[in-house]
């Protein structure tokens, strides 16, 4: 009885586990803290769930809090976990990028990080 009870339990744990809804970031360009040689010409954050393109946003902004990223970020057509937006070409300085995301079960995360343009 016990034995089944604790199996139970921990299929009861792994379960949880693997419903996790939440998307969270797997990779992005340019990398977080990055320097960067050249200019970025977009930011793209892949993400490790589908997200729901109407509601998740990537803005970019410059050291004096300027959006710099033209059009809204948006998640790519063919791949839905990747967000991006097109950038100008850009000044040498620190760059903040700020995510929001819902997954397509409808769970919500957001985030930041700083990448740098150097010369």
């Amino acid at each position: 009885m016990r034995t089944s009870l604790a199996i139970a339990a921990l299929l009861g744990l792994l379960g949880s586990q693997a419903a996790v809804p939440h998307a969270f970031p797997e990779q992005a360009e340019p990398r977080v803290g990055a320097v960067t040689d050249g200019l970025p010409s977009q930011v793209r954050i892949w993400f490790d769930a589908d997200l729901e393109p109407a509601f998740s946003t990537l803005r970019v902004l410059d050291a004096q809090g300027r959006q710099v990223n033209r059009d809204p970020g948006q998640v790519n057509a063919e791949q839905e976990r990747l967000l991006e937006a097109r950038l100008p070409p850009l000044p040498p300085g620190v760059y903040h990028v700020f995510w929001r995301v819902i997954a397509r079960d409808g769970h919500a995360t957001e985030g930041d990080y700083t990448f740098t343009v150097g010369r």
